[in-house]
């Protein structure tokens, strides 16, 4: 089938202006065969792309379950309607952060495509800058409601259970996080809690290499071209850069970055006129491996050091009753996807919480310093002792 390109259009990006705008590809893939699909698109900034995942789970008496929507457009319904015409209507709408924009976006346009659908959302909402009712964001207010803390209570409760992580305070905003466990097929979702970081880039991504190749370079002035190894050493470095921010194995050269944009072959809009400001030393793949630990259970860097050291025990309980349920994988929002972990390899990822925990954190110098600065601040409390 030939695909045109308002299949693409998202009309609503001002909302959340951020790579790859207006136009947005999906790719579905059946993880679970007639009852479990992942749906990817991409998101980013100055190219550093990721994927960003919705889930749809096939409920036992017909129906589907949607967990985190993304974008809807015209291809992403399309393939959502194809399985509604196979296994029964959207029942519910799941979304489970309170924070992420990137995700609380596209529920209210998704669901409106889907008006028989009910809309369950993690508890302790909040929007910045302003902190708006969900009904002027988009959401339907006569078919939308809280996740309780009692799982039992839901229409979907024989088929799932959940966890809510939150919310944790951290000044003026709240993280939050609910883990679904579809209990028939052993499969927990969730969103950014935990990830596992692919050595090839993922299929969405290799869609239009362009970003890939654009971090593939070594220096303004470099071409190039398009190749598996290319595209592979350009993920590698945006999967630091998007765990990071600045690793330590990368240098910024602003006061040379206008002097050699002059010298880039590409000077377009599309290239940012040349400039890029980066230099990469030449151990930067030692930092990729060891970040990625052979494709390990890891939590990001950013939740590490930023968000869940202010509630290390709280925390730690969520981990434990997670590792107390029976699954054999892990669909997160982003990156690789599915990841066959066990309970104990999700809980081993919070190891980082616990005292005599030693991690290698080279990389997470910028982020200590954002942490420091911040509590000097008073913008956000102090991290917790370790549990």
């Amino acid at each position: 089938m030939n695909a045109h390109p308002n299949d693409f259009s998202w009309s609503f990006w001002p909302a959340l202006p951020i790579y790859p705008y207006s136009k947005r590809r999906t790719l579905r893939k059946e993880v679970i065969k007639d009852t479990v699909w992942t749906f990817d698109q991409l998101q980013g900034i100055f190219y550093v792309v990721v994927p960003i995942r919705m889930t749809a789970v096939k409920l036992s008496k017909g129906g589907l379950l949607i967990y985190a929507p993304v974008a809807p457009t015209p291809e992403c319904i399309r393939l959502v309607k194809e399985l509604v015409a196979q296994h029964g209507e959207v029942k519910y709408i799941v979304l489970p952060t309170i924070s992420g924009l990137e995700h609380k976006v596209f529920v209210g346009p998704f669901a409106r495509y889907f008006p028989n659908a009910q809309v369950f959302v993690a508890p302790s909402q909040w929007s910045f800058p302003l902190n708006l009712p969900l009904s002027w964001l988009g959401f339907p207010s006569d078919r939308t409601f809280i996740l309780p803390e009692d799982c039992t209570k839901t229409p979907f409760a024989d088929e799932f259970d959940y966890a809510i992580l939150g919310p944790i305070h951290l000044g003026p905003g709240k993280f939050a996080e609910v883990a679904l466990l579809h209990k028939n097929s052993r499969t927990l979702l969730v969103t950014d809690s935990v990830v596992s970081i692919p050595e090839e880039p993922p299929e969405i991504v290799q869609i239009d290499p362009y970003p890939l190749l654009f971090h593939a370079r070594d220096n303004a002035s470099e071409t190039v071209f398009d190749s598996p190894a290319n595209r592979r050493k350009g993920w590698q470095r945006i999967s630091l850069f998007a765990f990071y921010f600045r690793p330590s194995v990368l240098e910024t050269k602003l006061g040379q970055t206008f002097r050699d944009s002059f010298k880039a072959p590409d000077r377009s809009r599309k290239a940012y006129f040349g400039l890029y400001p980066f230099k990469w030393q030449k151990n930067w793949k030692q930092s990729f491996d060891r970040l990625r630990g052979g494709g390990r259970l890891l939590v990001a860097p950013i939740l590490q050091t930023l968000i869940l050291n202010r509630a290390p025990l709280e925390t730690i309980n969520w981990a434990d009753k997670i590792a107390s349920w029976d699954f054999q994988r892990i669909v997160p929002c982003h990156f690789s996807c599915p990841i066959e972990a066990s309970p104990g390899q999700f809980r081993q990822a919070f190891g980082f919480l616990e005292k005599g925990y030693f991690g290698v954190e080279d990389d997470f110098e910028l982020l200590r310093e954002i942490d420091e600065g911040l509590n000097r601040l008073g913008i956000v409390p102090p991290p917790k002792e370790k549990v």
